[in-house]
Formats: structure tokens, C-alpha cells, sequence
């Protein structure tokens, strides 16, 4: 893991930092209250507590808001892996699965930790210039070590095209 990485993981498992980018750009994060509790390159994981935001009808945490924890947990990976590249790499989510096991009351923590996955997906991108994807699997568990739901997100990886210089530009 490069310097840049390793701030930026920094930064998502404190407190205050993450809340304030989750403001700016997971508003739904703030609001359901789940957060990164871990993030380095062993795995990454992300909590979610039963609460009277995240419930559904049969007292259990309503299955998109454990999605959206559960989507973190492989989504920070993906940012993470384009962090301290030269390139500007697109990240997009293209496909995801879940499969529910139990009901989810109490706290629920999501674990991902197939990071080397997304960086070598990364550095495939950048070597051959053809987008890459990367299938984090996210294993969902109550405070009593039981599986409550499995999750896989399958991310893309393309360079971004670089802006062509406009002719005026080139004559200055």
C-alpha cells in the first residue's frame, strides 16, 4: 500500500472524517449511521446497527440498508485501489448478488477481504488500458459470529479518457 492509501484509510475509519464525507457524498450512510470500523489490506470492515432509521416491518434491519453496508465494505477497497495511481481510473459498481440467511437485529459487521483483488485489477487497467473487474464477496455477521447475509459486488476499472488539448491551448 502506497502513503496515499494508507491516509485514506486513515481517514474512512475515523469517527469524524468519514461522517463528513459520508455528508457530502453518502448521504444515506449518514443518515442509517453504518460506518468503516477497519480498513487495511487484511479487510475491510463496515458496521450497521438495527435502529428505527434502518427497520423494516418484521423488527429486523431492512435488507437495503445491510446492501448499502455490505456495498462499502468492497466499495472502500475499490476506491482504495485507485488511490496514488497517476492515472484517473472510473470506478463503477456493474453487478451485485446477496443471499440472506438470517434475520438481521442488533449490530451487523460486513468483512471483505480479498483488497488484492481490486489493487491487481487496478494495475491490469493501467498496464493494458482495457477496463478490469474485481468481485469482492462481503460476509455479513450478528455480535454472536453468525452469518446473516452474503453479499458480492462486482466493480469495473477503466482509465479515464484524458482531455485532448484544444487548439487555442496549443498556440499560447
Amino acid at each position: 500500500m502506497n502513503e496515499i492509501q494508507k491516509k485514506f484509510c486513515s481517514k474512512m475509519t475515523n469517527w469524524f472524517l468519514f461522517k463528513a464525507y459520508a455528508i457530502q457524498k453518502l448521504p444515506l450512510a449518514f443518515l442509517t449511521g453504518f460506518k468503516i470500523v477497519e480498513l487495511d489490506e487484511s479487510k475491510c470492515v463496515t458496521r450497521v446497527k438495527y435502529s428505527y432509521l434502518n427497520k423494516n416491518p418484521f423488527r429486523s434491519t431492512f435488507w437495503a440498508v445491510l446492501g448499502m453496508a455490505a456495498e462499502l465494505s468492497t466499495g472502500a477497497y475499490a476506491l482504495l485501489a485507485t488511490k496514488g495511481k497517476e492515472e484517473s481510473i472510473a470506478v463503477i459498481l456493474i453487478d451485485n448478488h446477496a443471499e440472506f440467511v438470517k434475520k438481521a437485529i442488533g449490530v451487523t459487521t460486513f468483512t471483505c477481504s480479498n483488497w488484492l483483488a481490486f489493487e491487481k485489477a487496478v494495475c491490469r487497467a493501467i498496464e493494458t488500458g482495457e477496463p478490469q473487474l474485481a468481485t469482492g464477496r462481503s460476509i455479513g455477521s450478528n455480535s454472536d459470529g453468525e452469518t446473516i447475509a452474503l453479499f458480492e459486488f462486482t466493480w469495473s476499472f477503466k482509465i479515464r479518457d484524458q482531455p485532448k488539448s484544444s487548439p487555442s491551448s496549443s498556440r499560447k
